[in-house]
């Protein structure tokens, strides 16, 4: 009797765990709708449902009229069941914060200037969270996954960061599990230009793809992210996709210590662009320059007005880019590239163009080149994206225990 009623509580689980996940994926649904999606009886969803209603998952948010009989009543997840918090650590020391509900919706957001010179992470992490939990109103139990997003590598197996980005502590041993213990809740870990692809995924230039190599071309720094089929790719100690070590040098040449962050990363870059006669405070600064000549040289009219060296500057830039880009599509052969970064963005078409010429050139392998098509903060989005995904699968885990 007592394996009977364990496989009862088993399948009563399983059933509730079936109805919440296709509510938290598809949103609103009837009850018809659950029995057409999960294959179960009518009395069976109608248990699930009440069952996920009266633990505060679920909830009535209309009906649907039109139909013989009564007017059906319409589910969806019950939005305030559970929290997310998406904090980005940035390279220049500003955190940004952000808080969403269960339905993906942005309930407010923060951004803190910090010296972690002089602040140590865990206060500085612990503290974001704090205020935005104020200003959202939201209850402590309610809080079910903080997703911190590092300019670092971080290896899951000892909980460490390696090529940390960023001024601090960060590489102290036990600070993830002091984060932990502190937040009192689950936390996730990733490299930012990892997340970074996550809302591309989801957002933006990479939505249906089969999978595809991320660039980040950054005012700081420069990173790699490959998605392969709609999983990231992080390597033994979460190493990869830092294209910027990628040697540039042959053995005992005078350059001997060059690499692709020399070539284009921040620094690289502006004194690019400086060559060119291109200035800025930042980086992107300068391409946003250069990028802005070449808008002003597409009218006939204003040709005059153009910069003769905005084309030269442009394919300067991709032809470094491409140094490091060939390698990444002569190794994995991804069907699609997206630029991104501060560099990416402000380059917009002119450099998407040129790095897709200067590949031709280079590389035998085909390719398309697409520029981000995100304008917001894309890691802090991709951490708030992943946060939320955790909340569901702990939730549906959760059900079924």
């Amino acid at each position: 009797m007592s394996r009977l009623a364990g496989s009862s509580k088993l399948l009563r689980a399983m059933n509730e765990g079936a109805a919440l996940t296709y509510l938290l994926e598809r949103g609103r649904l009837t009850r018809a709708d659950l029995r057409e999606l999960t294959g179960l009886s009518k009395p069976t969803i109608s248990e699930a449902l009440r069952r996920l209603t009266e633990a505060g998952l679920a909830r009535v948010v209309g009906h649907l009229s039109g139909r013989p009989g009564p007017n059906a009543e319409v589910y969806a997840a019950n939005p305030d069941a559970a929290y997310a918090i998406a904090v980005s650590v940035r390279s220049n020391g500003d955190l940004a914060g952000a808080v969403s509900d269960l339905s993906g919706q942005v309930r407010g957001r923060a951004d803190e200037a910090v010296d972690f010179g002089r602040v140590d992470p865990v206060d500085a992490v612990a503290g974001i969270i704090r205020r935005l939990r104020n200003a959202a109103g939201l209850p402590a139990d309610r809080l079910t996954h903080v997703q911190l997003a590092v300019p670092a590598s971080y290896d899951a197996r000892t909980e460490s960061f390696h090529h940390v980005g960023v001024a601090g502590d960060w590489h102290r041993p036990g600070l993830v599990s002091e984060v932990r213990h502190r937040l009192g809740t689950g936390v996730g870990i990733d490299n930012d230009v990892n997340l970074a692809a996550v809302a591309e995924r989801r957002r933006g230039a990479a939505r249906g793809a089969d999978g595809f190599a991320l660039l980040w071309l950054g005012d700081d720094g420069l990173g790699l992210a490959i998605d392969l089929g709609g999983t990231l790719l992080r390597g033994a100690r979460g190493g990869a996709g830092e294209i910027g070590y990628l040697p540039l040098f042959s053995p005992g040449h005078e350059d001997s210590g060059l690499n692709l962050q020399d070539l284009v990363g921040g620094a690289g870059v502006l004194a690019l662009a400086a060559e060119h006669g291109f200035g800025g405070p930042t980086p992107a600064a300068a391409v946003t320059a250069a990028a802005a000549a070449v808008t002003r040289g597409t009218a006939a009219a204003a040709a005059a007005a153009a910069s003769p060296a905005a084309a030269p500057f442009f394919s300067a830039l991709a032809s470094r880019i491409t140094v490091g880009l060939a390698a990444v599509v002569a190794v994995l052969d991804p069907p699609l590239v997206v630029l991104a970064g501060e560099v990416a963005q402000a380059g917009g078409p002119a450099l998407r163009d040129a790095v897709a010429a200067a590949m031709v050139r280079a590389e035998p392998l085909e390719t398309t080149i697409a520029t981000t098509a995100i304008d917001d903060d894309a890691v802090l989005l991709g951490a708030l994206d992943a946060g939320v995904t955790a909340v569901h699968e702990e939730l549906i885990s959760r059900v079924a225990r």
